[in-house]
């Protein structure tokens, strides 16, 4: 790791530029997929890593240089889980802006939720999400409904949808509670070799939940959701996964009970991998304070033995990726009554600063193991082959960093449309200096 202050030179790199080739110098390259963790340089050229060697060594010329002493350069980040609103939200946020958003957090990769209006169903909704007119500035994953309408009655047409460019299929906001319907996804996951997506939440125990059952509801007078709402989901899955060979991906989990399920799946060799938010690991239930609904998300927080649960899992490989799970909303529909205000809040700016401050710094988690859940271990679940590495001839996603930067995080300074976090105002540990997405510029901080 470098030692010593960071700083970016060569203030004649414009963003959005297209130079053939780019040579990033002096930083300390993390590439847990490729085993590497060493001062390197990088060159990049059209699209592509084409050399990689320590300070010095890359004899080859370049259009440009970036001086990134003091830096870490890593695999571009790729963020399992956004809400990009678009079908039919635009007023929460556009594709365009959701990836500006997440450019500024150093992700190069987005896989896009597609519970919008109308949901993501179809080839031809894939197909439109994945039109350049959309104005994406990184790479954009769609993620499929893995039933007609999210209505969990009928599957959609895994093949077609697959063919068309989803990387996954879910539900997602409207689990699958059916049975029958969920081990016939499952099968058929196994079978095209697509993850299916559980949100993993039985909503006939939560329904008029808002928050955590606990201290925390007791005393602001909320009904309070349980954990075994989401961890029965988490065992029926693991179960159908196991007698299937289905291809499960729980998505945003929350309890130390619904760990124990994916632990047991993944030392009985099932195909189930699993993800968690930094505010799930950042906040508990008690942070909820004066009815303030940008602390209202969907799982909720829960507490401080569930949280301890999931750093140890963090640690230990059980979890496999940290996704944002972004979900941007109208000022309107966050400043009413706790209980009928929209659940979610906008992540994608404040993931590694939450990351580094909570894992690296409290911790002690080594970065090598925080890049991995950004990059190789997303990369794996989603099968997004090349990606998550910067191996030679891999694409040029790179994000670059200062894990020792410390900043405040300003909400009304967002790329994205909307302003629902609780972190406003908050101190966070490194930050985001530059994304570059195949070969390109497409943020640099101030």
């Amino acid at each position: 790791m470098p030692n010593g202050p960071s700083h970016l030179r060569g203030k004649e790199f414009r963003v959005n530029q297209r130079p053939k080739s780019l040579l990033i110098k002096g930083a300390h390259l993390i590439d847990p997929a490729a085993q590497l963790d060493a001062p390197m340089d990088l060159l990049l050229r059209d699209g592509i890593v084409a050399e990689l060697a320590p300070p010095g060594k890359i004899r080859a010329s370049a259009d440009e240089k970036f001086d990134a002493r003091g830096l870490i350069v890593a695999p571009g980040f790729i963020d399992l889980h956004a809400h990009l609103r678009e079908p039919g939200q635009s007023y929460k946020e556009t594709i365009a802006t959701g990836t500006a958003a997440a450019a500024a957090g150093g992700f190069t990769s987005v896989c896009c939720m597609p519970n919008t209006a109308p949901v993501v169903d179809s080839p031809d909704l894939v197909a439109w999400v994945l039109n350049p007119e959309r104005a994406a500035v990184i790479n954009v994953f769609p993620v499929a409904a893995a039933t007609e309408a999210s209505q969990g009655r009928s599957l959609t047409d895994f093949r077609a949808l697959q063919r068309a460019g989803a990387v996954a299929v879910t539900d997602d906001g409207k689990p699958v509670l059916d049975d029958t319907i969920m081990r016939d996804a499952l099968r058929l996951s196994a079978e095209v070799n697509l993850p299916l997506v559980q949100h993993a939440e039985d909503t006939r125990m939560t329904e008029g939940c808002p928050m955590h059952t606990g201290a925390a509801a007791f005393r602001l007078g909320l009904r309070g959701s349980t954990t075994a709402a989401e961890a029965t989901i988490v065992e029926r899955d693991v179960q159908l996964a196991q007698a299937t060979n289905g291809r499960l991906h729980v998505a945003h989990l929350s309890t130390s009970d619904s760990l124990k399920a994916v632990r047991r799946a993944k030392r009985a060799r099932a195909r189930v991998t699993c993800e968690v938010t930094p505010h799930h690991f950042t906040l508990t239930e008690s942070d909820i304070r004066d009815y303030d609904a940008n602390f209202k998300t969907n799982p909720p927080l829960r507490t401080a033995a569930d949280i301890e649960a999931i750093l140890v899992a963090l640690a230990d490989g059980t979890i496999d990726a940290i996704a944002t799970d972004h979900a941007p909303h109208a000022r309107y529909e966050k400043e009413m009554e706790f209980e009928r205000a929209a659940f979610g809040i906008t992540g994608l700016e404040t993931a590694l600063g939450l990351t580094l401050s909570r894992l690296y710094k409290d911790q002690r988690l080594p970065l090598s193991r925080i890049v991995e859940l950004f990059t190789a271990g997303p990369a794996r679940v989603f099968n997004l082959a090349g990606r998550g590495t910067l191996a030679k001839g891999a694409p040029a996603d790179v994000t670059l960093f200062d894990p020792k930067k410390r900043w405040t995080f300003a909400a009304a300074k967002s790329r994205s449309k909307s302003r629902n976090t609780p972190f406003d105002g908050a101190p966070m540990l490194g930050k985001v200096i530059a994304t570059v997405v195949a070969g390109t510029v497409v943020y640099r901080a101030d």
